[in-house]
């Protein structure tokens, strides 16, 4: 019985291969391929650094069998480029079959050698297609831009960052205790994933309104444009001293600024910001332990964390900032709000117990002419560990506060406070600035923009009857 079930098994597969029909391939010489696209652009990229890897389909339109007499990276073995077709890397490829209605992927890379100058030069070279007796082609484009590269890099003197060509950290960049790193205005600063500056001398960064400074992730493509996490953070250390930072866009990354100091080690570090955002980080724009920090015209957008949580302690003076945090939920579900405020925090030892450092003191936390918002319910919290009065002022400041967390309105330590309005910013991930309709128009205090005439755009906020609240003055055509 098993053997004549084998045996008529054996037969209908035999009559199945021999009622294929022969591959019928179309001949003619109006049979073209078709294409997903026309040309592979890869945006600006670095030299001797390779390209994300981009593709496009090759597609046979056609009801009958079609074949590639040949493809050819025109560029041959010298070309910056590299293709894969279909699972296969190489430059020229032979009698390729694709079935009818069918199609096959193209993968393209690169990798550009150094131009040896300040522009961004276009470098283009094409895949040739043969078929039928037809020609065609798909153009590759890339521009490439020389980069000063920092593997592991060791400040120990004075040094300058200029603005000719763009830096690019692969790892990190140490500023020794004795030294100092100043970056010129125009200057940007790519930083591969995971890289970090760590300071312990001191940082200046001398951007201008019309050449701000930028640290950035290394991804140019479009869409890495605001996406978080694509790189580590700024780190000014315990032993950090004189830092500033003016007119600088530090964007995408895991935290923008990390300023810390252990409470046993009795030190400080200090941060000048002004004129500057950060934005789209996956963890704090500003995380504080007992340091001290001064802004104005500050803006800190989406970020996973707080845009700034200061945290055990220390002196904080914020005029004419603004925090808005709208984090999309689809990366994550933030648990913390915009502005955090704490006089403990949590660490854990070599062991992995918990330990936590209480009793931290505010010399001063102090929110003049500021805006305090965002997308959850509440976007203010100020947590003492042993319910301890901190020393901590809000005054002429937009806020979304949950009044079953903070009552506000008995609190002498909370002046001039709209709350729970929508300070309608019309230009929401990129500026923050003020809509027509907004609250925060003629709301400040005059006098707390005395220090601060000029808003983040150079624009005058004492010319008319009030400042507005935030780093944006909105003058009306």
């Amino acid at each position: 019985m098993t053997r004549n079930i084998i045996l008529i098994s054996l037969v209908a597969l035999v009559l199945s291969i021999s009622c294929q029909p022969e591959r019928s391939f179309i001949e003619d010489s109006d049979a073209k391929l078709g294409f997903s696209l026309d040309t592979v652009f890869f945006d600006t990229v670095f030299t001797t650094i390779g390209t994300a890897t981009k593709y496009f389909r090759i597609k046979n339109p056609h009801k009958h069998f079609l074949k590639i007499d040949k493809i050819t990276l025109a560029g041959g073995n010298s070309s910056v480029f590299r293709i894969n077709v279909d699972g296969e890397p190489g430059v020229e490829f032979s009698d390729i079959e694709i079935a009818p209605k069918d199609s096959m992927f193209v993968f393209v890379e690169a990798t550009l050698d150094p131009n040896e100058t300040a522009d961004i030069l276009r470098i283009q070279d094409s895949i040739v297609f043969l078929t039928n007796g037809n020609v065609q082609d798909i153009d590759l484009v890339a521009w490439g831009q020389d980069v000063h590269i920092i593997h592991s890099g060791w400040i120990e003197g004075s040094e300058t960052f200029t603005a000719e060509k763009p830096y690019l950290v692969i790892d990190y960049l140490y500023v020794d205790s004795l030294a100092m790193l100043s970056i010129d205005p125009g200057v940007r600063v790519y930083m591969h994933r995971d890289a970090f500056f760590y300071v312990d001398g001191t940082l200046e960064v001398n951007g201008t309104l019309e050449e701000p400074v930028r640290f950035q992730g290394d991804r140019l493509e479009e869409f890495y444009q605001d996406k978080p996490g694509q790189w580590g953070f700024i780190y000014l250390s315990e032993l950090s001293h004189g830092n500033r930072i003016e007119q600088t866009e530090i964007i995408c990354g895991t935290m923008g600024v990390l300023i810390s100091a252990s409470p046993e080690s009795g030190l400080q570090p200090d941060l000048v910001i002004s004129n500057s955002t950060i934005n789209h980080m996956s963890s704090n724009g500003i995380y504080a332990l007992n340091a001290k920090l001064s802004a104005s015209n500050l803006v800190i957008g989406d970020c996973g964390g707080s845009c700034a949580g200061l945290i055990y302690g220390g002196a904080y003076d914020f005029t004419h900032c603004t925090f808005f945090n709208a984090w999309p939920s689809w990366y994550s579900n933030r648990q913390l709000p915009a502005l955090f405020m704490a006089d403990y925090f949590i660490n854990y030892d070599e062991k992995g117990n918990l330990l936590v450092y209480a009793g931290g003191e505010y010399e001063k936390a102090e929110f003049r002419n500021s805006i305090i918002s965002g997308n959850a319910r509440t976007e203010l919290v100020i947590d003492s560990y042993d319910d301890a009065q901190m020393n901590y002022l809000f005054d002429h400041c937009l806020t979304r506060i949950d009044t079953d967390s903070i009552d506000y309105t008995s609190d002498p330590l909370f002046s001039n406070i709209i709350n729970n309005e929508n300070p309608k910013l019309d230009s929401i991930p990129v500026f923050y600035s003020l809509d027509t309709l907004s609250p925060a128009i003629d709301a400040g205090l005059p006098a707390y923009a005395i220090p601060v005439p000029f808003d983040y755009e150079g624009v005058n906020r004492l010319g008319d009857d009030a400042p507005d609240l935030g780093a944006f003055e909105r003058i009306e055509e």
